[in-house]
């Protein structure tokens, strides 16, 4: 009889650790339109979404769960041809005032002019953290993996298993970071000519409406948000927390190399570079390793 809370603790684990691998593909299990559903479609079993975007309206879907730490990730084809004036979103957040967020958007721009893949993160609602970079490859071509990792220790910006950006936790020294809000998986498409496209200089041009946007193959390999006790669980160094073992808390040398490459030719806008805007009262995190 000893024998039995062991078991009943191992089996516990195992399936919170299944549940927590588990890959989440159709939509209508793990997701919901929240706005533009009319123009919206699912299609493939579920597998994929198209989102459009036309002179009435744009569209979104949001998961049903919030998650705390591990890895999200989406296949993406962007909207070819003329996208100027669009933005099609990808990325994680909580809810109010002070809420997280880490982004992944994508501005549009005109024929034969590359994609902007913008990149941000909110902690505790305190964001102003942007950096860009132009895709290596047409992003509306194929589909393209975009994977946000994030655990105790670091944020990971992935592209095609690709790192090109790490936010690390310097919460100790006074940096906010993402670790202590359930944060819900958003995707949408939609008109920001205002500012997506040279600085709003261009804008939309609705003779090539709709836009289409499609997304393929959602995972989700993270620890699922039940209130605030998620936070230590979530947090907790267990096998089913996959994401604290010591070989995440860190990108290898290889990775290393592969950020180092993107970010010396493909970066176009670090905002711990641009000391006009902060006017050389930079933000404290620019002044610490990340990687």
């Amino acid at each position: 009889m000893a024998r039995l809370p062991v078991l009943v603790i191992a089996l516990f684990f195992s399936a919170a650790f299944v549940g927590r691998c588990r890959v989440e593909a159709a939509f209508w299990d793990t997701s919901y339109f929240t706005w533009g559903a009319r123009q919206s479609s699912v299609f493939n079993n579920g597998n994929d979404v198209q989102l459009v975007l036309d002179k009435i309206s744009g569209s979104a879907f949001q998961t049903k769960s919030a998650y705390l730490f591990g890895s999200i990730e989406m296949l993406i084809k962007l909207v070819p041809g003329n996208s100027a004036g669009t933005v099609t979103a990808y990325y994680l957040s909580s809810t109010g005032s002070k809420h997280d967020e880490i982004d992944f958007e994508f501005l549009g721009n005109v024929s034969g002019q590359p994609y902007i893949i913008h990149t941000n993160i909110f902690a505790q609602g305190v964001g102003n953290r942007e950096q860009q970079f132009y895709p290596w490859f047409d992003p509306s071509a194929n589909f393209h993996n975009y994977t946000i990792f994030w655990n105790p220790t670091e944020v990971v910006w992935y592209v095609d298993s690709i790192p090109i950006r790490v936010f690390r936790n310097y919460q100790s020294q006074g940096v906010g970071y993402p670790n202590e809000q359930g944060m819900k998986v958003y995707a949408s498409l939609w008109n920001a000519d205002n500012w997506a496209t040279r600085g709003g200089l261009v804008k939309t041009d609705w003779q090539f409406a709709p836009f289409v946007a499609q997304f393929r193959n959602f995972q989700s390999r993270a620890c699922k948000w039940y209130g605030t006790g998620s936070i230590w669980q979530c947090a907790a160094k267990t096998p089913a927390n996959w994401y604290t073992s010591p070989a995440y808390g860190q990108l290898s040398s290889a990775q290393l190399g592969q950020m180092k490459w993107v970010r010396s030719n493909y970066m176009i806008y670090d905002y711990c570079k641009d000391t006009k805007r902060f006017n050389w009262n930079m933000p404290p995190e620019c002044s610490k390793p990340q990687y």
